[in-house]
């Protein structure tokens, strides 16, 4: 191996020195300066927005007219909107980050039990059934190439959106041998088809082989209320069909209270169930306008209580949520909301809307004695961390009933249409 002269090495160690000297001044606030978010942001637009302390020789300045700056790490947020700050190292620009101030919005937290009451938008197909002749038996619908989660919208190009309405087509156009023109909607695609209803020789009345349904309706939990508007969020998730497994598409809805009257505990492999009562006869507190991947959404006709946080709350975006304990509001008895404790075991800050933010887990001795942990009814529970609602409990784990998913409240309130980003933006 070849030994370097003595003059090599000194003249490398003193480069190294000499490199180590100038940089240095730069080192400390560019360590403190990568540890800044690239996205700051604030619930409140009346305070001031506090950025962390980087060293003396970095500058912030922001390119917007309603931030003003304070020093070099408080800003004040005179409106909403989104501006962008830029920082410098002895005059040389290093990192941009995007500021976005936010409305001050404040929600009241629900944890009520309500019972669910959808009305799809045309009539859904949950099944076939066959249909007996002298010769033959045959489901008309099967063949007719209509399938299991197809919405009946229209029959001979007239709106269909009850299942009375169809039953004296069914009857007319078997009297006179006349096939039915059917348009069924497949997702986004919508489709033409003939069908003939067939005499069936048992109960002698014409029949189409379908089993249908024009409604849906369950049980779920009030996450929250804005008092202003009273748009609301509830559930968390979306409501499919029992038997379709595929999204309802909602024509109108409604909302009523209800009770919950015993609970099936969850076991590992087998979820629990909230057991409740309700009536459509009852006072309608709300009507249902979107049933959605964050829950199902609309305005109450009033204001509802929960006994426990009737007043209203800031939100937390999902940046800010952090992993530890938290509370979350729902019903195990009657209408009695009451409070638990879990814990944020998990929490993805995300710039997009995205259902699984959160994983928690069920720590409340009661609670864990009364259900096992999350049970089905439960979704939609708010929770409550710090002082803030920071989302809502979605899915439990199968194989681990204390534990499941939450949603980020920031796309709840999204789909309410409770804008909490920049109106001014959007509109410009």
């Amino acid at each position: 191996m070849k030994i370097p002269k003595l003059n090599t090495v000194r003249q490398l160690i003193g480069v190294i020195l000499l490199l180590v000297f100038v940089t240095f001044p730069f080192i400390t606030p560019i360590n403190k300066y990568f540890s800044i978010p690239s996205e700051v942001v604030t619930l409140n637009n009346e305070n001031p927005i506090e950025l962390p302390q980087v060293g003396e020789n970095v500058t912030v300045s922001a390119n917007s007219d309603h931030v003003e700056a304070i020093d070099n790490s408080m800003f004040y947020a005179g409106d909403s909107g989104s501006s962008e700050l830029v920082y410098e190292v002895n005059g040389f620009p290093i990192k941009k980050v995007n500021l976005s101030v936010l409305e001050d919005i404040q929600v009241i937290p629900g944890g009520q039990s309500i019972g669910v009451q959808l009305q799809t938008r045309g009539v859904l197909v949950v099944g076939h059934h066959l249909v007996n002749t002298n010769d033959k038996t045959v489901s008309p619908g099967e063949e007719a190439k209509i399938n299991v989660g197809d919405v009946i919208v229209k029959i001979n190009d007239n709106p269909i959106k009850e299942m009375n309405e169809i039953k004296d087509y069914v009857v007319e156009a078997g009297e006179k041998n006349k096939d039915l023109n059917i348009t069924v909607k497949r997702g986004k695609e919508f489709i033409e088809t003939k069908l003939e209803p067939i005499l069936d020789d048992k109960e002698n009345e014409y029949k189409i082989g379908l089993y249908i349904r024009d409604s849906a309706a369950g049980i779920g939990t009030m996450t929250f209320f804005e008092p202003q508007s009273k748009k609301y969020g509830a559930l968390g998730h979306i409501i499919s069909d029992m038997d379709t497994k595929k999204p309802v598409e909602i024509n109108d809805g409604t909302i009523v209270r209800s009770s919950v009257t015993s609970i099936e505990k969850g076991n590992n492999g087998i979820p629990g169930e909230k057991q409740a009562k309700f009536s459509s006869n009852q006072n309608v507190i709300g009507n249902i306008t979107k049933n959605s991947p964050f829950g199902i959404f609309g305005k109450l006709n009033e204001d509802i209580k929960n006994g426990k946080y009737d007043k209203p709350m800031p939100i937390a975006l999902s940046h800010e949520v952090k992993e530890g304990p938290a509370k979350i509001l729902t019903v195990v008895d009657g209408e009695k909301v009451e409070e638990y404790d879990i814990e944020i075991i998990s929490s993805v800050p995300q710039k997009y809307p995205a259902t699984k933010g959160m994983v928690i887990q069920i720590t409340d001795e009661k609670l864990l004695e009364k259900t096992g942990g999350i049970v089905q009814g439960m979704s939609g529970s708010p929770i409550i961390q710090d002082g803030k609602v920071i989302g809502a409990v979605t899915h439990v784990f199968v194989n681990d009933p204390t534990s499941g998913y939450g949603v980020h409240i920031e796309w709840m309130l999204q789909d309410a249409g409770i804008d909490i980003y920049d109106n001014k933006k959007e509109a410009s």
